[in-house]
Order: C-alpha cells, then sequence, then structure tokens
C-alpha cells in the first residue's frame, strides 16, 4: 500500500519535471547553502543559459527595456501561489450552538452548521481563499464551469488577508525603485501610493493564477472592481489568463442618482472584467430579445412565414454585378444611391425577389429593402457590456434585498451586490444543469442565493462552492449583537433563508388544467402540499418537480489532521516515536479524516457519503464503492475480506489500523484475489 502525501501539490516541483522533460539538458545541480555541519546542501536547477539556448529565439534579460508588468513583491506573489501548504477541510455537520435557545452568552440563537448535509452538493467552506484554492486544486482541477468574485475595491482599508509578504523598508524601497545608484530619492511622495497598490497585487495575484486552473476548458470568471485597481487587474489578468482570453469589460450601473457630496463626478459604475479560461472553447449565451425589439417584427402582407423586419439592400462593396436596376411592383426603377451597391448579386437578386423577400412599403413604390423573419433568425441577441439598473439592480436594491432577508443585520454589508446583477452574470454563460459555480470572496452570499434562484426557475441543478473567510463582526454591529460572530454566520443564514423562501415561493402556485398541459405548468415538491392550498377541481392535477437544493456542506479550513512527526520526521529523536505510533491528532474525527482523504484522492467533496458498519467496524462508503474507508483499529482480515468484495475504486485505512501481523500478511493478498485493481493507500 501506498501512503497519502496528505498535502498539497508543490506547483514549482510540477513546473521543474515538465521543464526537465522538454529540456533535460538545461537540468544542473547547485549549492543553496550548508547544514550545521558545514556539509553542503545541494538542490536542483535549471541552468538559465542552457535554457535561452534550447529556446532558439530572443531572450530579455537584465535591464533590457521591454513590455512588462510588475511590482515589489511579485516574484514572492508567484512563489506564495505555487508553495504547499499542510492544511486540511473539516466538516461541519451540526450546529455548534443550542437551536432551541440562546447561546451560552444570552445571545438570540446563530447555526453555524450544515443545512442537509448528507444530501446536498453545495459547499460553504470558511477558511482563507489562498489556501482554499489550494486544497482545491486536485479535487476540482478543470471542473469549476464559472466563477464569480467581488473582491476588496482598495479603497484604502485595511485587508484581512494577511499573507506574508514581510520586507524592511531598505527592501521595498530598493525593490520599488525609489532611489537611484548613489542612493538618491529618485521620486518624492511615492512611498505610500506604491504600497498602497502593491498589497492589493499581492493579494490578488496568487489568488488569480490559483483559480484559473480550476476553471474548465470553456469556462469563465468574471470580477467585480471599480476605478481604483481596474487598470491593474486588467494588467493581472492579461498575464494570469493571457489577453488572448480577453472576453469583456463590463460595466455596471450601480446607482442612478448623483451625490452630491462626491468631489469631482459621481461614479455611478463598476466594471465586471470578463476572461475565459481558452476564448475559442468558450461562447455566450444569447440573450432573449425585448419586448421593445419583438415589436419591430411585423407581417404587414401576411407572409405565410411570419412576422418581419426589413433591413438595408445596400453596402459599401465595391464588386462587379451589384450595380443594377429593380423594379418595383408598381413599376418604378430604382438603382443604389451614389457609393454604394446592392449588397446581392444579380442573380441572388433574382432568387429574393422570386421569393418574396423584398418589400418596397406598402404602397410598393419605395426604396427595396430585405425581410428578415423572426422565424429564421438566431433565437437570441448578442449580450451588450452595459449593465444598466433596470435590468441588473443597483446597490440600494442589493441593501433592502439583505435587509428584509436579514432583519436587523443586512446593514452589515457596506456594497452587497443586487441578486439581479448574479442572475444576469449567470444567464451570460451556457450554464449544464450540473455545472459548479465557484465565488471565493462569498461575501453576504449573493452568488449562492441567486444560483438557487435560477434552479428553481428551471428546474436545473447547478452546484455553488462559497468561500469566506471569518472576518470577525464589529462588536458595534447589529450582527454582533444577534449572535454572528463573524460574517461568515451572516453568509450561511443568507443561504437559509434564501432556500427557505424560494421553497415556499416554489409552492404558491400548483396546478395546471388538464387542456393546458403543454401551455402552463405549476409545480409542487409532493403532491400532500396540495392540501394546504385548499381541494382542487378534478379538472386540475398536479405534476411533481424534482426537488431544489438548497442545503450546503460546511467545511472549515484547518491545520492538517497529521501529527507534525507525519511531515518533518527527522526533527525527532528515535526515542520519541514510541509514543508517536498514531500520526493523528487526538481531535479529529473519522470524518475529518475522510476529508482529507477525498482531498488527497481528488474526489469531489460534495460525494455521497453512506455510512456501514463491517464486522463491527465503522466503514465509509463514498458514491457508491468509488472510495471506503476504515479508521477504526483492531481491523480484522473479516473486515478486510468484506471491504474487498465491494470491489472499491480506492479503499484507504490508518497505518496502524490492522489488528495483528496476519492481517498485515494477508492483506494484499486478499485484496489479488477479490479486487485486485483496487488502489490501496495509508494514512
Amino acid at each position: 500500500m501506498d501512503k497519502l502525501k496528505m498535502q498539497t501539490a508543490n506547483k514549482t516541483d510540477e513546473n521543474f519535471r515538465k521543464l526537465a522533460a522538454i529540456f533535460p539538458n538545461a537540468v544542473t545541480e547547485t549549492i543553496t547553502g550548508y547544514d550545521a555541519n558545514g556539509k553542503a546542501i545541494v538542490d536542483r536547477a535549471i541552468d538559465k543559459d542552457v535554457l535561452m539556448q534550447e529556446i532558439s529565439c530572443t531572450v530579455v534579460d537584465g535591464n533590457e527595456e521591454r513590455y512588462q508588468f510588475t511590482w515589489p513583491d511579485k516574484k514572492k506573489s508567484v512563489l506564495l501561489a505555487n508553495a504547499p501548504i499542510n492544511k486540511t477541510l473539516r466538516p461541519v455537520r451540526d450546529d455548534e450552538t443550542d437551536p432551541t435557545g440562546a447561546d451560552s452568552e444570552g445571545k438570540p440563537y446563530c447555526s453555524s452548521g450544515s443545512v442537509n448535509f448528507d444530501t446536498t452538493e453545495n459547499l460553504y467552506i470558511e477558511g482563507d481563499n489562498l489556501e482554499v484554492l489550494k486544497l482545491l486544486q486536485e479535487t476540482y482541477l478543470g471542473k469549476i464551469k464559472m466563477i464569480y468574485i467581488d473582491p476588496p475595491y482598495n479603497t484604502g482599508n485595511d485587508f484581512v488577508y494577511e499573507d506574508d509578504f514581510a520586507q524592511s523598508a531598505d527592501e521595498y524601497l530598493a525593490n520599488s525603485g525609489q532611489f537611484d545608484e548613489d542612493g538618491n530619492r529618485m521620486v518624492q511622495n511615492t512611498e505610500s501610493n506604491g504600497r498602497f497598490h502593491t498589497d492589493w497585487l499581492n493579494m490578488i495575484y496568487p489568488r488569480l493564477k490559483l483559480a484559473k486552473d480550476l476553471l474548465t476548458e470553456d469556462g469563465v470568471i468574471f470580477i467585480s472592481i471599480d476605478d481604483n485597481e481596474q487598470g491593474n487587474l486588467r494588467k493581472i489578468c492579461n498575464q494570469v489568463f493571457g489577453e488572448q482570453n480577453f472576453i469583456a469589460q463590463l460595466i455596471w450601473e450601480k446607482k442612478f442618482a448623483p451625490q452630491n457630496d462626491d468631489k469631482y463626478i459621481t461614479a455611478v459604475h463598476d466594471y465586471i472584467l470578463t476572461y475565459a479560461k481558452h476564448k475559442e472553447s468558450w461562447s455566450p449565451k444569447l440573450q432573449e430579445r425585448t419586448e421593445e425589439a419583438l415589436q419591430k417584427f411585423k407581417n404587414p402582407d401576411n407572409d405565410h412565414r411570419g412576422a418581419w423586419t426589413s433591413g438595408d439592400l445596400t453596402s459599401k462593396t465595391k464588386a462587379k454585378g451589384h450595380s443594377y436596376a429593380i423594379v418595383s411592383p408598381s413599376g418604378k426603377e430604382f438603382y443604389p444611391p451614389a457609393g454604394r451597391q446592392w449588397a446581392p448579386a444579380y442573380d441572388t437578386y433574382l432568387k429574393l425577389r422570386d421569393d418574396n423577400r423584398l418589400w418596397f412599403g406598402e404602397n410598393g413604390e419605395n426604396v427595396p429593402r430585405q425581410k428578415q423573419f423572426l422565424s429564421e433568425i438566431q433565437s437570441g441577441v448578442v449580450p451588450t457590456s452595459l449593465l444598466f439598473h433596470s435590468e441588473c439592480g443597483h446597490n440600494q436594491e442589493a441593501k433592502k434585498e439583505l435587509i428584509s432577508l436579514l432583519t436587523g443585520i443586512g446593514s452589515s454589508f457596506e456594497t452587497p451586490k443586487p441578486i439581479r446583477l448574479i442572475r444576469k452574470i449567470l444567464n451570460l454563460v451556457k450554464l449544464e444543469s450540473d455545472d459548479i459555480i465557484l465565488d471565493f470572496f462569498s461575501g453576504s452570499a449573493t452568488t449562492a442565493h441567486a444560483v438557487m434562484q435560477l434552479n428553481a426557475e428551471d428546474g436545473g441543478h447547478r452546484k455553488f462552492i462559497m468561500v469566506q473567510l471569518p472576518e470577525a463582526t464589529d462588536e458595534k454591529s447589529e450582527a454582533y449583537k444577534a449572535g454572528y460572530k463573524n460574517i461568515c454566520e451572516i453568509g450561511k443564514e443568507r443561504i437559509r433563508r434564501a432556500g427557505k423562501k424560494i421553497q415556499e415561493e416554489r409552492l404558491e402556485a400548483i396546478a395546471f388544467s388538464k387542456h393546458e398541459w403543454n401551455q402552463t405548468c405549476f409545480y409542487v415538491e409532493h403532491k400532500e402540499e396540495c392540501d394546504r392550498l385548499g381541494h382542487l377541481p378534478d379538472e386540475y392535477f398536479v405534476k411533481e418537480h424534482p426537488s431544489i437544493d438548497t442545503g450546503f456542506r460546511v467545511l472549515k479550513c484547518d491545520t492538517s489532521n497529521m501529527k507534525e512527526v507525519y511531515y518533518n520526521p527527522a526533527e525527532y529523536e528515535a526515542s520519541l516515536f514510541s509514543s508517536l505510533e498514531d500520526n493523528i491528532k487526538e481531535d479529529r474525527t473519522p470524518e475529518d479524516l475522510l476529508f482529507q482523504v477525498m482531498l488527497d484522492l481528488g474526489v469531489l467533496l460534495s460525494s455521497k457519503i453512506a455510512k456501514t458498519t463491517i464486522a463491527d467496524k465503522k466503514v465509509f462508503n463514498v458514491e457508491d464503492n468509488y472510495l471506503i474507508a476504515c479508521f477504526d483499529s483492531d481491523v480484522t482480515e473479516e473486515t478486510i475480506k468484506a471491504i474487498a468484495k465491494q470491489k472499491p475504486y480506492y479503499f484507504v485505512m490508518r497505518d496502524s489500523s490492522m489488528a495483528n501481523d496476519s492481517v498485515a500478511t494477508n492483506f494484499d493478498q486478499i485484496f489479488a484475489t477479490y479486487s485486485p485493481d483496487t488502489v490501496r493507500k495509508v494514512l
């Protein structure tokens, strides 16, 4: 059996292996330092000079001028994205407070646990999103269809995300280029501005770099931002996603009135930068035509092909055979206006004429135009870059939504996004019914709300993953007084209440008449629920509809389940190992271990988990025998044989779980007999 590594992948190692495979002669060794005994520490390396020769193109080096986007600490930011971490995600099944009353301090009840843990496929993850994104790399690599994030706008407030970019003042001034070679200050008053942008860039860059890898090949990311960092964000995205994958810079009308207290000009818009993972693989969802657009289509001549509108028959094309006379039904002769020609060639014109696709006005004497039938054009229109508040909502609407749903605490968020805005963004993407949507700056969880609402409207089963740092609420705030100690508690409560409201609204219209079967559908969760709305006449009946997933599985980012000796055995004396035979931390549960195993093996964290007992041992069965895990002690051959007979793809157990040496000796033989293809791992 192989031992699970139980830590995130080292991206630097992966990149090295890729380069070494392509350019093996560029691989070398170098001394990186000396140990306590004065022995040289030798590490692998890439010889830059050899690599340059192999690339066979002009390579920019040193201080040569080139087009680039950089900032102080950028190198550290890149390393931060690649560095591995020893963290895990621990499940939170139940509420951590008493749901029947106040908490220990007498404050109102506030739930922190999951909703429908065993059945939901939605995730709510608490923790630093940089760490969470690293943990999701193997499990959700290439599986996220859409990402929407609303990161801090860098308005001058302190960041909550405390990434390690510590450096001395001298280091910063040198790296930022504020002094010349003689030590003279080159510009004045750049310290605040430079550090101001640097901190934000260092925060966002590694997160976007990790997020890109999670997207499907036809995946897309939407990022809300304002003018403070819009320019820098676009440059960063060009580096991370590639300039060729830029889709659009959407403009959302967040306000509809000027603010008289603004010093210069009232900013009534935000931007939403949009990038595809691979632009050639992505296309937008066509939008429904507005009533105004549909009114342009009429049928004044009762054409059997239905409603139509007319278009210009001329163009600026300079080609032979496009200048000819067109005769109207009344006998009037028309030629193209000066500087233009007829768009169709003469033979094409004849076909259009014979097929009644030309329109000369109701009197038959107007300039000819070509009919464009509604039934023959594409079913929708290409979306535009302007998102007006009348269609997508505004800031005040978002605040009212939150306050009405979370009475007394909804005001805790200064700039929440309206549900209509997120719904609009969701509607720009060709989302399949079971796609995954990720928001790793979840905040008030508007994205989760919008996804559930969309599913309720069309019966889809799209899944969300929300990630939020448990930032403490202000002790003076109404949210804190109501028992919500951090933002995560507010976000989870918003999902609970929104889910309940959505389910209730789906029960309002419940039936349809038999003769309207193909026209109007009203759904309910179960037939029994008809009773609450009264008896229905015999000519009406109920159609059951698949349930909408309004639950979520809570996971919290924490230190590894494994003791430190698991990772750094060299730091421990041999005499201590007898006390560390069990490499699992004492406060960790079997379910904690299961989720770390799922992370390590790339099993979706929303997977169905069944608990069974085999030979008096507790066993986890994930996704119908895809993964079976047993973390009990004193596991016998009976248990091993019963598990092997189920032929799981993966089987995982603790290294110290076997009852005796006989079990260990016969372990591989048992699986060779009953399930030779099972991948066996230990932790």
